[in-house]
């Protein structure tokens, strides 16, 4: 249960507990294949449609913006796929993205099949679909995704996977489980899946600008949107509403919106940080108990520094990305590398309009994912890459706690931490212990 964030301490924060058969996380083995081998990396192959097969039908747990999207992209992954379910808390974004799918893919979706209230994701798990789409606000991912895999479920799960440490070491004992079951489960983190981003990543670890010494990552944009309370809301109503502006529920926009950039910031370098470094703080929201802006410093086991900024306030310059350093030059993630003097020695080469060679064309991420799961059901050889978007989302939250606290926080505390946020029921009604109170590091200041 929390506490007036204004009183938190990185005790409180970090409060340990043993880890039991659960042990230590590694980092995914895409990773680690980055480092310490000559070995000339291939990618694998992208479909541009997922194989054709068995009918698949899939349910949609969370019927928000994102959640209509990826019953969308689903659809559009290829042949015999079907939205045959829908569950949300509330009725009124369930039947929004009834609406949608109804004049953007002419589906329908049966009354018996639609559900709402807080077991809304059981019922739709219990429908008869092969696939769940998870994508409610991120808190109640780690219970949707036990259910799931306990159900036998195929799983595509939003980003992030949690919000607290508990919640992320939870998902990696699921995804184990998944695995052992024979099931596909696909994360959310688009850029793994994205050509440029992945081809660009190729020539990293084939060492084209050398050992990689540092990288800078940069995420700067407008605020997101902000729910007024109405009278006739509950503190639950309105906080679930308000959802990207709670940390119980989104973890705050370090991890339920940064997490991309970090996310390829882990892949490129292909190790765990072993502490991180936090500073931020709120100038323009005007709900919720979350930052503004971050800047984080994650130190690793070679004594290497990264450097991750993100901002969500308007009427401010942007910038997004993601820079990785080098001893023989640099890489601009997202499809470039320079010598150390800035001078450009390689692009992405996208086709020009016109082209017939689609070759290097970059599939729309957001279907590619599915494209995946789809085929990795389809061709009996499952996928999981859950423990990378664990790894990621912790690194997330690692940063988070620092900047929350004023204080360094290491990634063995992480593993050990049993932070759990969030009311221990769920119930339409008052939220006691969670005021919405930013957070303050420091002692006051003394006036002499």
């Amino acid at each position: 249960m929390m506490e007036n964030k204004a009183e938190f301490s990185r005790r409180q924060f970090l409060s340990a507990t043993a880890l039991g058969a659960l042990g230590t996380i590694g980092t995914v083995g895409l990773l680690e294949s980055c480092t310490g081998s000559n070995k000339k990396l291939k990618l694998p192959e992208l479909l541009n449609e997922a194989p054709d097969g068995k009918i698949l039908k899939a349910g949609l747990i969370g019927c928000g913006g994102r959640g209509t999207g990826a019953a969308i992209n689903f659809l559009d992954a290829g042949p015999n796929l079907q939205i045959v379910a829908l569950g949300d808390l509330f009725k009124d974004k369930l039947d929004a993205c009834r609406a949608t799918l109804k004049s953007k893919k002419n589906v329908e979706i049966e009354d018996n099949k639609c559900f709402t209230g807080f077991d809304n994701y059981q019922k739709v798990i219990d429908s008869g679909v092969d696939v769940v789409l998870l994508c409610t606000p991120p808190h109640f991912r780690p219970a949707h995704v036990e259910a799931a895999v306990n159900a036998g479920k195929h799983i595509f799960m939003e980003k992030p996977v949690a919000v607290d440490p508990v919640g992320a070491r939870a998902v990696l004992i699921a995804s184990k489980k998944a695995e052992q079951m024979g099931l596909s489960v696909v994360s959310g983190t688009i850029r793994r899946v994205q050509k440029d981003y992945m081809e660009t990543w190729r020539r990293v670890a084939n060492g084209e600008i050398g050992e990689i010494v540092s990288a800078h990552i940069t995420r700067n944009g407008g605020s997101l949107w902000a729910k007024r309370r109405l009278p006739e809301w509950s503190d639950m109503e309105y906080m679930i509403r308000n959802w990207v502006n709670f940390c119980w529920l989104s973890g705050d926009h370090i991890v339920e919106q940064f997490i991309h950039e970090v996310d390829v910031m882990n892949w490129f370098v292909g190790k765990i940080p072993v502490k991180a470094m936090g500073w931020g703080g709120r100038q323009r929201r005007v709900t919720g108990d979350q930052y503004d802006f971050f800047s984080v410093e994650y130190l690793y086991d070679n004594g290497m520094q990264t450097h991750c900024a993100a901002r969500q306030v308007s009427g401010c310059s942007n910038l997004k990305r993601e820079i990785i350093t080098g001893t023989k030059g640099y890489a601009d993630c997202s499809g470039t590398l320079f010598d150390l003097n800035g001078k450009q020695i390689w692009q992405y080469p996208y086709p020009k309009e016109g082209d017939t060679d689609l070759t290097w064309k970059v599939k729309d991420p957001y279907v590619q994912e599915h494209i995946n799961l789809v085929t990795a059901i389809r061709s009996g050889k499952p996928v999981n890459d859950a423990e990378a978007q664990v790894n990621s989302t912790l690194i997330t939250i690692m940063g988070r706690i620092s900047a929350y606290t004023g204080k360094d926080v290491t990634w063995e505390e992480m593993l050990n931490s049993n932070l759990s946020l969030g009311p221990k029921n769920y119930a339409m009604g008052s939220v006691p212990n969670i005021p919405e109170i930013v957070p303050v590091i420091g002692t006051e200041a003394r006036l002499i």
